[in-house]
């Protein structure tokens, strides 16, 4: 059984997180790019969100002794597989998984309009992942 406080401590970050994004994504595309910090602050904390989703894919894996993912995009898959996501939604995470791998491990190659891009489009990503993981383990008490 998974440990809801676990679970709701992480769901908070990342919700603390996306509102410091909100704040970012209101800046014109010239505002954001002139200044470093505006784009390193955004990386971070896109980084560290999809961290604390693969930390809850896992949580739930390993509670329910789903088995053990070999790769990040396993959790996603995984979970998908177990009702979770729909596979539309499991490529979407899959991607964000990729930008995270790429921040973490390319992040030469990560460009500034990139991120601004994400910022504009694709922050509502993480409310859906946030809203599957409340349906199956909130709203069922069964799960």
């Amino acid at each position: 059984m998974v440990n809801k406080d676990v679970l709701r401590k992480k769901v908070q970050y990342i919700e603390a997180n996306l509102e410091k994004l909100a704040y970012l994504k209101q800046l014109s595309s010239q505002e954001f790019i002139e200044d470093f910090r505006n784009i390193e602050t955004a990386k971070h904390l896109l980084q560290v969100s999809i961290e604390a989703m693969l930390d809850i894919s896992n949580h739930i894996i390993a509670r329910n002794r789903w088995g053990t993912p070999d790769k990040s995009a396993d959790s996603i898959r995984l979970l998908r597989e177990k009702g979770y996501f729909s596979e539309a939604e499991e490529e979407l995470f899959t991607k964000m998984i990729k930008f995270r791998n790429r921040v973490v491990d390319l992040y030469h190659d990560i460009n500034e309009k990139e991120v601004y891009k994400i910022l504009q489009e694709n922050l509502q990503d993480f409310s859906r992942f946030l809203k599957s993981i409340a349906k199956n383990n909130f709203s069922n008490p069964q799960k």
